[in-house]
């Protein structure tokens, strides 16, 4: 299990992200964020979410809510280089409205 920790303790490495509010449904209690990550940490997103007392939905190891649900946590783009040629590739998605996912429903503003 990963953790946050001082950036004195011996061995931590830099964890970094940026995140921002994308809508928060008062009824559910539930916030849609969007993160940059700029660390590619272990279980970073979840790790720091929760360490500041505002779980994923779903998380079964860092978090309180959704026990029993699938984790609420989608890679909505994902940018990489192609390997050959060397050109930037975009990939977005965004998850259907089933299972955990159902809480996205009158509350997105995507």
């Amino acid at each position: 299990m990963s953790k946050v920790v001082s950036k004195d303790k011996k061995n931590a490495k830099l964890a970094k992200l940026d995140y921002e509010l994308i809508t928060y449904n008062e009824v559910k209690k539930l916030s849609l964020i969007k993160v940059n990550l700029h660390t590619g940490r272990h279980h970073q997103i979840r790790v720091q979410l929760s360490h500041f007392g505002h779980s994923i939905f779903g998380d079964q190891k860092y978090g309180l809510r959704g026990k029993g649900k699938q984790i609420a946590l989608w890679a909505y783009e994902l940018t990489i280089e192609h390997p050959i040629t060397k050109e930037e590739i975009t990939f977005k998605d965004l998850p259907q409205s089933l299972g955990t996912w159902c809480i996205l429903k009158n509350i997105s503003n995507l």
